[in-house]
């Protein structure tokens, strides 16, 4: 409950503090006199946008703090989710700076102002017309049906499976999308795929064709030096083999004189073993070359094939065709698999819509048992504020699609007349039935369900007589169990309150502000005598007042 509210620096209001009890608070002021302002800056603090035009005095900073008791609201999840530091008194704060700029705080942390806003309708409703026209709203109508129906625990499992269906329907659209276009993609990848394997790819494989390439092309004249080289190495008289022997011989004589003569004789040893390697060398590859059209002819193709394929896939090398013929794979195999992986999500999918039909069909159930509950009792509530001809029509019907709430579309029909046709509640109701309507939805709504302290702005806007005597009764039961503030110009509504305050403008300084006063028993009879009689008091208006407070 809103057990303080602060405002300083906005519209006609200086400064103002002032202390809140639970149960009927009652708000009374002359026409102008600024109960507005005050209901604009609790909009303030629940997150409303800022106007520097309402600050008093644009130099100074502009502050509106509310202080709630929150231990009963069960808000520690609402605090944990927004990462807000919870306390069972907490504090929400809204600053306007001279530059124009806004900032939110709840329990002193800088916050956005959809935090303000989210905790907000925890914490305070200000029912206003614009308000009663939430009635006529689908998202509304179920509210009020799901609390009479216990349905939240439902509600949160049915909004829990619907998010995980939605999220898998959007995976297997993605997954659609992305098999519609590998598919425009598969045959030309299979083309090139087929290309690349029939090539029989191995790495390092052109370097190798290549020399053998130029082996084979040139075999005449390798031949031909091979031999030439493999005679001036061999022949008896002139070899360099046999000269390179007579050599180490002579030299074989004078290593007895020197170091130096046995450090060329070695080298002249390793000369002759080196040389010996390469004619062996030599003679091999004599004894193994040989002219090979054929194999010239599949070397030649091979080599096309690699070249034309890396020119046609920019490569540089048969690594890099390898990598490309891997990727092609890949891609390959992934679009053949995409259908059992959407299958696999299908399959998931009937899962997350078997549950949901199960908690839908229950909150179905839950919805059906209690319209004639709540029609009864809003038609009963309605007879004691002058409407006992309304009657209410409530009718589910399935829909095919999984909604926000449900699987249920509701008809909410309405008819003030006796005999009159029903009709959508904005056309068959007028503004202060609608009213009427309201308070009556809020009465039953807070036999089941926790409301936050709620503000009525001339609800009784219409009425008069003994139809405000039973509003004010309606208000004052709900006050049990919830603190409730009502703005009223009726005295019959004025008297049933447990607290009291007055709104009242006086000049200070020169300048007109708006104040806001607990009234005493005292003050309180001559307000009541003022509302029924005007500023100049009777004794009988007097005497009416006191009747009314007792």
């Amino acid at each position: 409950m809103l057990t303080q509210l602060t405002i300083k620096n906005y519209a006609l209001i200086d400064e103002l503090q002032v202390s809140f009890n639970n149960g009927l608070t009652i708000i009374t002021g002359e026409t102008g006199a600024g109960k507005s302002i005050l209901l604009g800056g609790l909009s303030l603090i629940l997150g409303k946008r800022a106007d520097l035009a309402s600050v008093k005095d644009s130099s100074k900073k502009c502050v509106i703090e509310g202080v709630f008791d929150i231990a009963k609201y069960k808000l520690k999840p609402l605090f944990q989710n927004r990462d807000l530091d919870y306390e069972s008194v907490t504090i929400l704060r809204r600053e306007i700076l001279p530059s124009g700029k806004s900032r939110a705080f709840i329990n002193d942390t800088p916050v956005k102002l959809d935090d303000l806003q989210v905790l907000g309708e925890h914490l305070l409703d200000i029912h206003s017309q614009h308000q009663t026209l939430q009635l006529t709203n689908d998202d509304f109508q179920f509210q009020i049906i799901d609390a009479l129906a216990n349905n939240d625990e439902n509600l949160s499992r049915y909004i829990s499976e619907l998010k995980g269906f939605k999220s898998i329907t959007s995976e297997i659209k993605i997954l659609q999308n992305q098999k519609a276009e590998a598919l425009k993609e598969l045959d030309y990848n299979l083309f090139l795929l087929k290309e690349l394997e029939e090539a029989k790819l191995v790495d390092g494989e052109l370097e190798t064709l290549e020399t053998e390439y130029e082996t084979l092309n040139n075999v005449e004249e390798i031949k031909d030096k091979l031999g030439q080289s493999h005679q001036l190495l061999s022949d008896e008289d002139v070899g360099i083999a046999s000269n390179l022997r007579d050599i180490k011989q002579h030299l074989s004589k004078l290593v007895g004189f020197g170091a130096q003569y046995q450090s060329i004789y070695d080298r002249i040893d390793s000369s002759l073993i080196e040389l010996d390697d390469v004619f062996s060398e030599i003679e091999n590859l004599e004894d193994q070359l040989e002219a090979n059209p054929n194999r010239l002819d599949v070397v030649n193709t091979k080599l096309q094939v690699l070249h034309n394929l890396m020119q046609k896939h920019s490569a540089s090398r048969v690594k890099e065709l390898i990598n490309i013929r891997e990727d092609l794979s890949n891609k390959v195999l992934e679009t053949e698999n995409l259908d059992a992986h959407i299958s696999e999500k299908e399959n998931q999918k009937e899962l997350f819509k078997n549950k949901l039909v199960l908690v839908a069909q229950t909150i179905h159930s839950n919805r059906n048992k209690v319209i004639p509950k709540l029609i009864k009792q809003l038609e009963s509530i309605l007879g004691t504020l002058g409407m006992p001809n309304a009657k209410f029509s409530m009718a589910l019907k399935t829909s095919d699609l999984f909604l926000a709430n449900g699987i249920d579309e509701l008809e909410f029909l309405f008819s003030a007349n006796k005999g009159g046709q029903f009709n959508d509640l904005k056309k068959a109701a007028s503004g202060g039935e609608l009213s009427r309507i309201m308070l009556a939805i809020k009465h039953v709504l807070s036999n089941y369900t926790q409301l936050p302290t709620i503000m009525f702005d001339e609800i009784d806007t219409g009425v008069s007589g003994e139809i405000s005597n039973k509003m004010a009764i309606i208000m004052q039961d709900m006050s049990k169990a919830m603190q409730v503030f009502t703005i009223t110009h009726l005295p019959q509504i004025a008297a049933k309150g447990d607290h009291h305050f007055k709104v009242f403008k006086e000049d200070v300084n020169d300048l007109t502000q708006t104040q806001l006063k607990k009234l005493t028993p005292e003050e309180r009879i001559v307000e009541i005598a003022q509302m029924l009689g005007g500023t100049n008091v009777s004794s009988s208006a007097m005497e009416h007042a006191k009747q009314l407070l007792n």
